[in-house]
């Protein structure tokens, strides 16, 4: 089931299932604003999307109200998270899978948010996307391509590949606005080779884990998994997250494997990942690129969940088609 569309005119409701808004500074939410009216769009907001407590999130009661309240609302026709966070898991007992399914709408967000991304599809058959969050679009410089593929996955009707970015920067933008590095990209970096098509599942892979042994877990069989990981992932901690997620039933069944680019701090090289992939027998016979634009590391694309894609690695080179 795809959800309609995005065009000039709709409603945009930003929600925040995670961390609050509260977070993100005021000129970057004006930012933000000003880029999505400047696409034609009307941005509105959860009742409760600034609110916080301690850990600068929010009740659950007040989380799924406003994720209910953007789907029920017949005016709004997309759903874009304001940021990651830690505990979106919390909410997956609590949110009306038969409401999402009777009112299929654009739902939008990474990292933290794979969990709700992956559980609604899981649940409902809805598309979901792993793109940017509300927050990314208030991004001064850098948003070009990230805004590209955004436009590409949910308001373009055309299929579309992946060209890897020209160049990638993996700076705290959001603190240094005006102090931004960009370094030139080499492109895909070719692990395993081979030729595949499959349904897109994945987003941040210890996020996308928490679901496991869950009714929420989506099933890996026919799939090509994109994943990805923060600063706060390491070589030995992705080692053996990427082992537990082979472990799951269906597993044996991934056709493809796309890693995004890893942040400098989580200290991961390419020995180090060619080793880890290389001792995973389960997977010796697939084809396995990393350094795609997908994840922590700016800019980025928008993947759709549950779209079909087709990989062709071949001759130390790849493509990556997405038919939405």
């Amino acid at each position: 089931m795809k959800p309609s569309r995005l065009q000039a005119g709709d409603e945009i409701r930003v929600i925040a299932p995670s961390r609050s808004l509260a977070i993100v500074k005021g000129e970057q939410r004006r930012l933000a604003e000003e880029r999505l009216t400047e696409l034609g769009f009307k941005v509105t907001y959860g009742k409760t999307v600034l609110f916080h407590d301690d850990f600068f999130s929010n009740s659950i009661e007040d989380r799924i109200e406003d994720l209910h309240d953007a789907f029920r609302d017949p005016n709004v026709k997309g759903i874009f998270t304001a940021i990651g966070g830690y505990n979106a898991n919390q909410l997956l007992r609590y949110i009306d899978y038969d409401l999402i399914k009777e009112n299929p709408k654009v739902l939008m967000g990474y990292s933290d948010i794979t969990a709700i991304l992956l559980a609604i599809y899981n649940k409902t058959g809805l598309t979901t996307y792993s793109g940017p969050h509300f927050s990314t679009f208030g991004m001064k410089a850098g948003l070009e391509y990230t805004m590209e593929y955004f436009k590409k996955a949910v308001i373009e009707s055309e299929g579309f590949y992946l060209e890897p970015s020209e160049t990638w920067s993996d700076d705290s933008w959001h603190l240094e606005q005006d102090d931004r590095t960009f370094h030139p990209n080499a492109g895909y970096m070719v692990i395993q080779e081979g030729e595949v098509a499959g349904t897109i599942i994945g987003g941040n892979l210890c996020t996308l884990n928490l679901l496991q042994g869950t009714e929420y877990m989506p099933s890996l069989k026919d799939s090509i998994l994109f994943i990805e990981d923060d600063e706060e992932s390491h070589p030995f901690s992705f080692d053996r997250d990427l082992q537990s997620l082979l472990h799951q039933p269906g597993a044996r069944g991934i056709k493809g494997i796309v890693i995004g680019r890893f942040q400098k701090d989580s200290g991961m090289t390419e020995y180090a990942l060619q080793e880890i992939i290389a001792a995973k027998k389960e997977i010796n016979d697939i084809p396995v690129i990393a350094n795609a634009n997908f994840g922590h590391v700016h800019p980025f694309v928008t993947v759709p969940v549950g779209s079909k894609a087709v990989m062709k690695v071949k001759n130390g080179k790849a493509t990556i088609q997405i038919h939405p």
